[in-house]
Parts: C-alpha cells; structure tokens; sequence
C-alpha cells in the first residue's frame, strides 16, 4: 500500500465516536480518525515493514499513522537519533506504550534508552523508560538477570513520582520484572518492600500493587518452574 492509499483508509474506517470514547480513557492526540486496533494491525500487515513509509507516517501526525509508523517500521533501520526524536513527541500514554511494545523494545538501544529515559523529566518520556523495562521483561526471553537487576534501584528512585503515567509505568516494570523467575521475584519483592516504607502516596500505592501479585499463589507458583 503507498500513502495516500494508507489516508483514505484510515478515513473509509474513521469513527467519530471512538475518539469520543478513546478521549475518556486518557488517549487524546490531536488528530485521530477513531480506528480500531485490529484494523491497524490488519492494514500493517497489508504493507509489511517499509522504513520509508515509516517516516511518512510518523510525520502525518494522526494518532493512526503514528501507531502504523511504529508497526512497520524496521527496528534493525531505526537510529538512536530516530528513537531519541520520536519519544520527545510522546503527548499521551498510547503512542508511548505502542510505540514500546511494537518497536522500540526489539532496537539495539533498548536497555541503554530504559535507563537513560528513567530519569527524564518529561512524563511521556519517562514513563517510556520504564514501559521499555516492563516489555524487555516479557519479551526478552534470552536476557539473563543482571539485565534487570540494574532496573531495580531505578524502579526505587523513581517511585515518589506522584504523575499518573509514570507511576504506573513504575509499578508495571516492578511487576514484569518480578514475574520473570524465582530469583528475579525474590529481588522485586524486597525492593517493593523498601518502596512500602517511604514517604510517599504513589510509592506506597506502587509498592502494595505490586506485592499484591508478586506474593500471590498463582504467581509464585509460575516463577518456580
């Protein structure tokens, strides 16, 4: 599919009252055509990985064409100047953790941009830092556990950061991280007790959320296989 094939799709399946909907649930780019994600990912599979029509669709700026950036793009083509150039342009949680879960975490910058972004003071930037964390945790079978291990402390230091989208970022990287084995829970669990005890409403809160799953049967027995 070329271009301007992919826009009058988008528009042949536009619905009004889905952005309606999205607006509810914190999903508000400025422009949207209201298309579902199983249409998005049929058309992507239509076009197949296209690095050019990638940079197309990134700069059309529509929630739609951004998310099929992100789906078609080739993350072997993708540059750490790329990665670094469309984080900044994060404006709401869907395109960051789209853009996560489909592209940037399969970059060769992966870990480097979790730790870097964790530190961030923008809160889509961030918040992309520790979605990367939570995602590498589920999808990186091979990687062995220091890799995670050094997300730990970052987790900790940034648990008193009261702003929604990172908050729960943090939690969830916590959670994936201390689902990956025994071991790897074990290390959660402590850190998510260090975090119970500071000062802090939104430690507090990611501290028991997570403790709740990382302590419950069906979890300790998943990890102990």
């Amino acid at each position: 599919m070329q271009y301007n094939e992919i826009l009058e799709k988008l528009k042949t399946l536009a619905n009004p009252k889905a952005v309606e909907g999205m607006a509810r649930y914190g999903i508000t780019p400025d422009k949207s055509y209201g298309v579902s994600m199983p249409d998005l990912i049929s058309i992507a599979k239509e076009i197949g990985r296209d690095h050019n029509l990638a940079q197309q669709l990134w700069a059309a700026n529509t929630r739609e064409t951004r998310i099929l950036a992100c789906m078609i793009e080739d993350p072997k083509m993708v540059t750490e100047e790329q990665v670094e150039n469309w984080a900044r342009e994060f404006d709401y949680w869907e395109i960051c953790d789209q853009c996560i879960m489909k592209l940037f975490d399969k970059t060769q910058f992966a870990y480097q941009k979790a730790v870097e972004w964790s530190s961030k003071e923008e809160e889509f930037v961030k918040r992309a830092g520790f979605v990367l964390m939570a995602c590498l945790a589920v999808h990186d079978k091979k990687a062995d556990n220091k890799q995670f291990e050094r997300f730990l402390p970052l987790i900790k230091r940034e648990a008193n950061d009261n702003r929604t989208y990172v908050k729960k970022a943090v939690n969830w990287a916590l959670r994936q991280v201390g689902k990956r084995n025994q071991d790897l829970n074990e290390k959660a669990i402590k850190i998510a007790e260090e975090i119970q005890n500071m000062d802090s409403k939104s430690a507090k809160w990611i501290a028991l959320d997570a403790l709740r799953e990382l302590t419950s049967k069906k979890i300790k027995k998943r990890v102990q296989k």
